[in-house]
């Protein structure tokens, strides 16, 4: 069962349906509690990071999130939530990874980077496993997360940026693969088959979702 977590920031229509369409079991809460039962996470996002933050210190969900084991997918303004802290606000984030979001120099293109947009490979992972630089995912923001050691693939808009990233249990994106099309459930996909073979008694790839 996939955890997807509520909060004031989360985009739960379009998650819940991307997974609807794997078949994967999945529930919406933002009771630390009720997350606890999920075999893994799904932490999506959009909007401004200091009102998310408030959101999440005041569920206590941020607590829980820097101490679960369970794998994590941050998509979004969830993924960058992930990292330190954000010009966004000037704001403390979550720092399970190490660096600190920027905001897009507006003098160069168009802020926010709106769009479909590929990305490079740093890393193999099984999270992006099957999608290569031909392939186009959809990104919608304004602040970008600064390249470094856990980043396993980078994108190009007005400089690199981290668009996929993983540090132990934790992952992130930052573009949507709930609206990235085929391309996108692979991507999710590829989190589910993370997820239910790390399970004892492995289910298989079909039993999974």
């Amino acid at each position: 069962m996939i955890g997807i977590i509520r909060y004031r920031a989360g985009n739960l229509t379009s998650v819940s349906n991307a997974l609807q369409r794997l078949n994967a079991d999945y529930f919406i809460s933002d009771n630390p509690a009720e997350l606890d039962r999920a075999d893994a996470i799904i932490f999506p996002g959009v909007g401004h990071a200091s009102a998310a933050m408030d959101d999440l210190r005041a569920k206590d969900l941020d607590v829980w999130l820097k101490s679960t084991k369970k794998p994590v997918l941050g998509i979004c303004l969830g993924m960058q939530l992930l990292f330190e802290t954000s010009e966004e606000g000037d704001c403390k984030t979550l720092g399970m990874i190490p660096g600190r979001l920027k905001k897009f120099d507006s003098t160069k293109a168009k802020v926010p980077h709106m769009g479909w947009n590929q990305f490079e490979t740093k890393i193999e992972h099984p999270l992006i496993k099957g999608i290569d630089n031909k392939q186009f995912l959809y990104y919608v923001h304004g602040y970008y997360a600064p390249t470094n050691e856990y980043t396993l693939a980078s994108c190009q808009y007005i400089r690199d940026f981290a668009a996929v990233v993983a540090k132990d249990n934790f992952m992130g994106v930052q573009f949507h693969p709930e609206k990235s099309g085929q391309v996108g459930s692979l991507l999710l996909q590829n989190f589910l088959n993370m997820v239910y073979q790390q399970k004892p008694n492995n289910l298989s790839d079909t039993d999974a979702v």
